[in-house]
């Protein structure tokens, strides 16, 4: 889906989404990614949601927003709070939804002022993986 242009796009803005990836300012990610409003989208090190762990949102917390959206891929899943003790510690709220929501969501938060971080999630394919189920489907 494409968004429409806005006064807010002097910073991070959504701008399109799909279930394969979103633009950031009409620069295309495929991969995991961690949006703030004031700073360049950077990669964000998950390769699925079955593999977060505390360290993904320690490095979050590091950037000091009032509430994350995370975006949990093509569906809507929840982490266990185990997972965000860093950020309910420093009074950070956490918000699960699938990704297109995700992004709906934080457009709206930003364009309001607010400190909203988006970290989404991007199932990346591991290359040995796949070489290791194709040679079990021989």
């Amino acid at each position: 889906m494409k968004l429409h242009h806005t006064s807010t796009q002097q910073y991070q803005t959504v701008t399109a989404y799909d279930d394969d990836g979103v633009d950031i300012n009409l620069v295309r990610f495929n991969h995991s990614l961690l949006v703030l409003p004031e700073l360049p989208p950077v990669a964000w090190p998950v390769r699925s949601f079955d593999r977060l762990d505390p360290e993904h949102f320690a490095h979050i917390s590091s950037t000091d927003p009032d509430v994350v959206i995370l975006g949990t891929g093509k569906r809507q899943r929840f982490i266990h709070p185990t997972l965000t003790t860093v950020l309910t510690a420093r009074r950070i709220g956490v918000e699960c939804m699938d990704n297109q929501a995700a992004c709906r969501t934080y457009n709206i938060l930003m364009a309001e002022g607010r400190k909203v971080a988006l970290a989404l999630i991007f199932d990346t394919v591991d290359p040995t993986n796949t070489a290791k189920e194709s040679a079990q489907d021989a």
